[in-house]
């Protein structure tokens, strides 16, 4: 049996969020004075309790607003499929509100669930406990107040909890295993409705309305006996459109993202080619040397001259990321996603692999015989051997003499050998050059006592001639 788990679930602005961070120690979930920041699940396993060593998956849900918008009702479904998972439920009320209509109706629903449910009174600081009777009639027993902002009964929370969660047993494989794949884009380009796609279910909440994906997702999960963690990004926008705090944040959960993942889709719009924002996060993904998979989306809505013009231009736009693949898909019908598995795994072993020193000096000892390095300013280049000396990306480091200004041409030549002699794709290969130095730069002339006293009598004579003069 896996870990016991408790929702939380509430209205929008009540401290959801506060409290999953509080019990999980993180920053995982977004937290601000914003309303309705959480729209998807967000999964944590923590040490519950210390004495008793329970440990617990804690589910932050979005806010229910009651509202009939196309974005509550897509929360509302993210939130029963949470319930479903949960063997005990934290309905989340606010004190200093008081109880309100949507409390009401929320605890109505939840009251059908057969389910433990515990009624959360957060935002309680400073608040008399006589005060929080009228919570009672919400119909689910005493409310336990807290303060999750200032970590004011927590403890006496968790207390109330440990008796109605299930035994469990922790497994061998608690910690989340195999092929981290970001997927990265800006907003409304289908990365959510592609790991939907992948997934089989409705994991993540996927709207046609732009920046609907407010936090990272992490979701692992397995295929033909290969674990992969797939992270769904927030849509990342332009900067000037990032006056919000919360798209700010999303930018550094992206990026975060980027630092722990191995391989990254990026999605990109058939329809709008290449962007300037698109090539914002190319540069990003170039720069963290990340292995690489271009995903255009939306292909089954163009013409065929439509195809031909994005093909074209994708050419000249994604030169400098050439070492990554292009795939055509429909995120939403399903066309060429199963495509992908293959390219993500080869690229995954292509980035991780540690090449053996002897199998890279013969493929440089090929290398110098086809194009011997070139002179710079009169001086020949030596290289005498190479290395690796990293992976995400493999890195290459070269060892020789009057090495500090390799020409460009001849750092591509080299860069091309070795991709295609270790046949490299969908990742960057990084090359480091290291030129030989004095072996004695650093070491102090040590001089034998006959040296010394014939430096001491030359000292002595350039005194008594100073002197003179």
């Amino acid at each position: 049996m896996g870990l016991p788990v408790i929702s939380l679930v509430g209205r929008p602005n009540v401290g959801k969020s506060t409290l999953f961070n509080r019990l999980s120690n993180s920053r995982q979930a977004l937290v601000s004075d914003f309303e309705g920041l959480t729209r998807d699940r967000q999964y944590a396993e923590i040490l519950l309790d210390d004495d008793s060593q329970t440990f617990v998956t804690i589910i932050d849900t979005g806010g229910l607003t009651g509202d009939d918008n196309i974005v509550d009702s897509g929360i509302q479904g993210q939130v029963l499929n949470a319930l479903e998972e949960s063997d005990v439920i934290y309905f989340i009320v606010s004190a200093r509100d008081g109880v309100i209509g949507l409390d009401l109706e929320i605890a109505s629903q939840l009251r059908r669930l057969k389910k433990d449910i515990i009624l959360v009174c957060n935002k309680a600081e400073g608040l008399d406990e006589s005060l929080a009777a009228e919570f009672y009639e919400l119909g689910l027993g005493e409310p336990r107040l807290i303060s999750a902002e200032h970590s004011q009964g927590i403890g006496d929370l968790i207390d109330h909890t440990l008796p109605l969660l299930p035994q469990a047993t922790i497994e061998e494989e608690a910690e989340v295993e195999g092929i981290a794949v970001a997927v990265l884009g800006r907003p409304n380009v289908g990365k959510s409705t592609l790991i939907n796609r992948i997934l089989g279910e409705e994991r993540v909440l996927a709207i046609d309305m732009p920046g609907t994906t407010r936090d990272s997702i992490y979701i692992p999960f397995e295929r033909e006996g290969q674990k992969y963690t797939l992270i769904d990004t927030a849509g990342i926008r332009r900067k000037r459109s990032t006056h919000e705090k919360i798209e700010i944040f999303s930018i550094i959960k992206a990026i975060d993202a980027l630092d722990r993942s191995h391989v990254v889709i990026l999605v990109l719009d058939a329809r709008e080619g290449v962007t300037e924002q698109d090539a914002t996060l190319l540069g990003m993904i170039a720069d963290k040397g990340r292995a690489l998979l271009i995903v255009i989306n939306k292909w089954d809505g163009l013409d065929d001259y439509q195809k031909s013009e994005v093909k074209r231009k994708l050419d000249v736009k994604l030169s400098f990321v050439n070492y990554a693949s292009v795939h055509y898909i429909s995120a939403l019908h399903g066309s060429g996603v199963g495509k992908l598995f293959a390219p993500i795994i080869k690229s995954y072993t292509n980035a991780s692999t540690q090449h053996s020193t002897s199998t890279l000096n013969k493929i440089l000892e090929s290398a110098n015989a086809g194009h011997q390095p070139p002179p710079v300013k009169g001086r020949r280049l030596k290289i005498k051997y190479v290395n690796q000396t990293d992976v995400f990306p493999p890195t290459l480091t070269f060892h020789g003499n009057h090495l500090q200004n390799v020409p460009n041409a001849y750092d591509r030549y080299l860069k091309n050998f070795f991709i295609n002699a270790l046949k490299l794709t969908n990742t960057p290969l990084r090359i480091e050059y290291k030129s030989g130095e004095n072996p004695f730069k650093d070491n102090k002339n040590e001089l034998s006592a006959r040296q010394v006293t014939k430096k001491r009598r030359l000292m002595q004579f350039i005194k008594k001639r100073k002197k003179r003069k």
